[in-house]
């Protein structure tokens, strides 16, 4: 009697699992299925516009602070990597971890809840006010096993304690894209305004202040040459005079000033151009991923997008490109 006990004890406990992993599948296949129209309504036009939208306002300020934050969250971020599990640099890893990742901007958090609200789908399949929705497909399958199995009630609050502070983990490291793709564009931009405007090559805001820094030391120095501005033009084209620190630094500061501003709003033009090459899918469905091995296996959070890293090497790039390093 009492083998036949365990045995069917055994059986349950495999049915559970069995379920839970079942559960999670069917979930997370769902929100996989929910990215393209999330993507075509948020990020191509014209829900970018509306997405954007909310950069208006204090997020013209908050989205420059980030960027000029965001090359010291990277290293921190790098940091944390390089000593974890590490013995004896247990205290630099907590000092990383305590680095923050910017302002939260309010277009952030706008993404951050249309992803929890129709691409997590928090409120739940059949009533809003219910709870998440992985809670409704695991308490479903959990539900008919213990049915079969056991007359002990399934503890809900066991779910929702696994994925909250995954998913809240998940959606912060979602919110540094956002700065990083601002920085990326920034670079891009840059690039394409000094190939065909000034014929250079001006990988992000420093390698464009210093091509405007040179341009307007040529024209100060011709409007005020000794033979006329004319002659003055031809000749600093052959001769063209170094620019002042001054003047170099007051470039600078107006085109990153400039960069900055438009960083708050350049969702509008990158969110569909990342829409159509692929982007927002391909960062979705990584974070749908990383999501799911979380809950399947119940480890932390493990979605690190490598965005930051790309933004990162532009600006050193960049840097290098104009002689600062």
């Amino acid at each position: 009697m009492s083998d036949d006990t365990s045995t069917e004890h055994t059986i349950s406990q495999a049915e559970i699992k069995q379920a839970i992993r079942s559960g999670i599948e069917d979930y997370f296949d769902d929100c996989r299925e929910r990215v393209p129209a999330f993507i075509d309504r948020h990020f191509h036009y014209p829900g970018a516009i509306a997405t954007n939208r909310m950069a208006l306002g204090w997020d013209m300020l908050r989205a420059p602070i980030n960027l000029l934050w965001a090359p010291i969250y990277a290293l921190a971020c790098l940091v944390k990597i390089l000593v974890r599990n590490r013995a004896g640099l247990g205290w630099l890893h907590r000092l990383a971890d305590r680095v923050p990742a910017g302002f939260t901007t309010r277009v952030q958090e706008h993404i951050s809840s249309l992803i929890q609200h129709e691409l997590l789908n928090k409120g739940g399949r059949k009533n809003p006010s219910e709870s998440n929705l992985l809670e409704g497909y695991l308490i479903e399958a959990l539900e008919a096993v213990y049915a079969r199995h056991s007359s002990e009630p399934v503890d809900h609050q066991r779910f929702i304690k696994l994925i909250e502070p995954l998913v809240a983990d998940a959606l912060s490291q979602y919110r540094v894209t956002r700065t990083a793709s601002a920085d990326i564009t920034n670079s891009i931009s840059c690039t394409v305004l000094g190939a065909f405007a000034f014929q250079k090559f001006t990988p992000g805001g420093i390698g464009l202040g210093v091509v405007l820094a040179s341009m307007l030391a040529k024209t100060m120095a011709a409007r005020d040459f000794i033979l006329g501005e004319t002659i003055g033009g031809w000749y600093y084209n052959v001769f063209p005079p170094e620019p002042s620190l001054a003047t170099t630094a007051s470039v600078m500061v107006a085109v990153m000033t400039a960069l900055a501003a438009f960083a708050a709003l350049s969702g509008v033009i990158s969110d569909p151009v990342q829409a159509a090459i692929g982007l927002h899918r391909r960062r979705l469905h990584k974070l749908l991923d990383h999501l799911e091995r979380d809950v399947s296996l119940s480890t932390q959070s493990s979605f690190r997008p490598k965005d930051q890293y790309v933004a990162r090497i532009l600006d050193t790039f960049d840097m290098i490109k104009s002689g600062l390093i």
